[in-house]
């Protein structure tokens, strides 16, 4: 995971990802980033003024948390502040394990209970006409109830609703029209209009006035819209906060100290920091495993559940790997610390699921579509509201062609439209998390949905890839201690699943191995290299066919053990075969539930595999799998892919080795076992902790979950939208009388982003 890169917008100061920049603009050879368009624009007008001004000013940093707009997250900067695209508030781009004080919330929060307090009485005065007997007019004035709500309204527009308007103007200098532009276009007219009625009421013509010398004024509705939209800011940012409940719970697990085994034997607690690799420490009954590692001394059974997913403890022996964070239960041991700090299992884990909530999946492109064009739309929408009001209303026909105008800017609010996909993300990989699957892009969420056929490795994937060496037969010209000890000098510095199993036989038999020369691995095929100062090769018939070396001696026995599951290996030395070496991986017992699973939910299944057609054949009769490539070597595992996709099919490959990167990068979803090689990972799109198929089906019901929130939350935008902007305009009056109140559109408008965040936060719930 590479340290993020952020360049600096020329125009604004934002900080700008390049991979996500909307804009940029080559100059002298240097490739300048743009938060968005509007600031491109300016750099191509005039690139001189803002070059030789040198770099503008940006935000000085609260902390050394990085702030980034759930919408836009292309957008970076080093504190917490206001997105220039859309306004929303900023948020921590990476979580910590404290949940920690969000300035803009407590801002909000002040703002919104000043607000409220003040928003009561003006409520109050502004509605005294329609008590019975108008009991509040025998004593004040209309002018004088008008001065008193100016009074009161005042501090709530322009204190309360400052944001809004700085947003509002960004929005205009930024040519990005937002949410915050319709909130202070709306709030804006209505408390000017308001301020000019009271200061000078006899500049209006008869058409603003109820009765003769009384023109209405609206403190009450900009001021009602100020503090709801404070109050929806508030919720808002509660609930988002939220979503890194389940990055925050992964930060926990992490413990703060670590027991450490000097090199006299005795024992001291250190922090978890201090811990260097190669350092050996004891994990006692109850505690958490402090760091990435090896076991060295004990044994016990460790809960990964909170990793992996898997409640069934996992039995831990000398030479077993433990992953940090996870729980020991009775037993106590030492380990030997492998990966820390952010090398480690759990720390890899959090920037995983960070960066997959911050990617933007292509249903998000739908969105943004529809955001370019909204807003300038609404804007419209009004205008022609008013226009039309204003010629064809009923009296006081330019009061009520301003209020229902208002009414249009503040319910069409486009923030729902633009959470409805990033909340449901950031949720989604969350939970995915905390079952024991990463997610590394919301595209490979997406489209895990839509699969239907599976392509399966057999070594480490559907078998326990912890192979054991079950055969070894010499050529009646040697014996097994020298075939071995040749196969274990050529297999000394090789990382493959058999390559350990060879090792450890040789270590039983008390063998050991020299260093081999020119070492040389031969992708799919096996290796060689000079042993004793010969030339030597372990691999299968591909391999020997290229060397030109002749295996009719050992044909007839290598078929017997491949027919009974093994995989079989060939060892050659001075150009001949010196023997054969079976090795058998047994088949993970969650693998055929894995695939009764998935054949129930209509997947197709195929085994390809680098291993022999026998062995591979063997494994499938077990498992029921008829369709199986075997043999197959990386390219030709792709190829195949590549064949299912131009049949039509939408193909996921799930494997672990080195030898499935190929395919798993031309898969429509590559999914990697956590268990196999960081090639493997790095090419999948999706990472299983737990490293057995079961994690396939709970990822696709992942999948289908998320991407069933998005279009609900996509749907709840546009009918609302659809419906709001209409009533709000006062299609309704003409038929029943009804016209939508400006206070009552900005309840709505409230409702509408809060209900989406909230809907999105139900997958937190999902039962994987």
């Amino acid at each position: 995971m590479s340290e993020q890169i952020t360049e600096r917008d020329p125009v604004c100061g934002m900080s700008v990802d390049p991979a996500l920049a909307k804009a940029s603009v080559e100059r002298a050879g240097k490739t300048y980033y743009f938060c968005g368009a509007g600031c491109a624009d300016r750099f191509r007008a005039a690139p001189e003024e803002y070059l030789n001004a040198g770099p503008p000013a940006t935000p000085k940093p609260s902390s050394g948390v990085e702030y980034t707009c759930p919408m836009h997250p292309e957008i970076v900067r080093p504190g917490p502040g206001s997105c220039p695209i859309c306004g929303m508030a900023l948020e921590p781009r990476t979580a910590v394990a404290e949940e920690q004080e969000n300035p803009e919330l407590a801002s909000m929060t002040r703002r919104f209970w000043t607000s409220a307090a003040l928003t009561i009485p003006v409520l109050v005065l502004g509605m005294s006409d329609l008590i019975p007997g108008r009991p509040l007019q025998q004593f004040l004035s209309m002018r004088a109830i008008g001065w008193i709500e100016l009074a009161l309204a005042t501090p709530v527009v322009l204190w309360g609703g400052w944001p809004f308007f700085e947003r509002g103007w960004a929005s205009f200098v930024n040519r990005s029209l937002n949410m915050f532009t319709l909130i202070a276009l709306g709030t804006g007219t209505a408390y000017v209009y308001s301020l000019a009625a009271v200061l000078f009421p006899n500049i209006f013509p008869a058409s603003f006035q109820q009765v003769p010398g009384e023109v209405p004024v609206y403190f009450e509705a900009a001021a009602a819209i100020t503090t709801l939209v404070l109050l929806g800011q508030v919720l808002e940012l509660r609930a988002r906060s939220r979503t890194s409940a389940a990055i925050r719970a992964l930060l926990k697990l992490s413990p703060k100290s670590a027991r450490l085994v000097r090199g006299d034997g005795t024992e001291i607690d250190v922090p978890i920091e201090h811990i260097q690799p190669g350092d050996i420490l004891r994990v006692r009954p109850g505690e958490k495993v402090p760091v990435d590692g090896i076991v060295v001394d004990g044994r016990s059974s460790v809960d990964e559940s909170l990793l992996t997913g898997e409640p069934i403890p996992v039995e831990k022996i000398p030479g077993s790997r433990v992953i940090g964070g996870t729980v020991n239960a009775m037993g106590t041991f030492t380990v030997r610390a492998d990966r820390v700090g952010g090398e480690s299992m759990l720390a890899q884990i959090v920037r995983m699921v960070s960066e997959a909530q911050r990617s933007r999946a292509p249903v998000q492109q739908l969105a943004d579509r529809v955001s370019a064009y909204f807003v300038p739309a609404v804007v419209l929408s009004a205008v022609l509201t008013f226009s039309i009001w204003g010629m064809f209303g009923p009296a006081p026909k330019m009061a009520n062609a301003l209020l229902n105008a208002v009414a249009v800017l503040i319910i069409a609010c486009p923030c729902a439209l633009g959470l409805a996909t990033p909340m449901a993300i950031m949720v989604g990989a969350g939970r995915g998390a905390l079952a024991g699957i990463l997610i590394k892009s919301a595209e490979a969420l997406e489209t895990l949905e839509k699969v239907d056929t599976l392509l399966a490795d057999k070594t480490g994937t559907l078998t326990e890839g912890k192979p054991r060496v079950t055969h070894i037969l010499p050529t009646p010209d040697d014996f097994e201690a020298h075939v071995l000890e040749v196969a274990a000098a050529l297999e000394r510095p090789s990382e493959h699943p058999l390559a350990g199993a060879i090792l450890a036989a040789a270590d039983e038999h008390d063998i050991r191995p020299g260093d081999a020369a020119e070492f040389q691995y031969r992708t799919g095929k096996g290796v060689t290299g000079l042993v004793g100062g010969k030339r030597a090769a372990l691999g299968n018939r591909e391999l020997f066919a290229e060397l030109g070396i002749s295996l009719s001696a050992l044909e007839e026995q290598a078929a017997k053990f491949e027919s009974a599951g093994a995989t079989v290996m060939f060892v050659a030395q001075d150009e001949k075969p010196i023997g054969l070496i079976g090795v058998t991986d047994p088949i993970k017992a969650s693998t055929p539930d894995a695939i009764v699973r998935l054949r129930r939910e209509g997947m197709r299944i195929v085994m390809v595999t680098g291993d022999s057609r026998a062995t591979a054949e063997s494994i499938a009769r077990d498992l029921g799998i008829e369709e199986v490539h075997a043999a197959a070597l990386p390219d030709q595992k792709r190829e195949i892919v590549k064949r299912l996709q131009s049949e039509g099919h939408v193909v996921v490959v799930a494997g672990d080795g080195v030898n499935d990167a190929p395919a798993l990068t031309q898969a429509d979803v590559g999914i990697a076992m956590s268990t196999g090689t960081d090639v493997a990972i790095e090419s999948a799109g999706i990472t299983l902790l737990a490293g057995d198929l079961r994690g396939i089906a709970r990822a696709r019901a992942l999948s289908r979950a998320t991407m069933r929130n998005i279009r609900q939350n996509l749907f709840f935008a546009f009918a609302y939208n659809a419906l709001g902007i209409p009533i709000a305009a006062g299609v309704l009056y003409p038929f029943f009388g009804l016209l939508l109140s400006p206070i009552i559109a900005s309840a709505a408008m409230t409702f509408s982003s809060v209900s989406v965040i909230a809907n999105a936060l139900r997958l937190r719930h999902l039962e994987l």
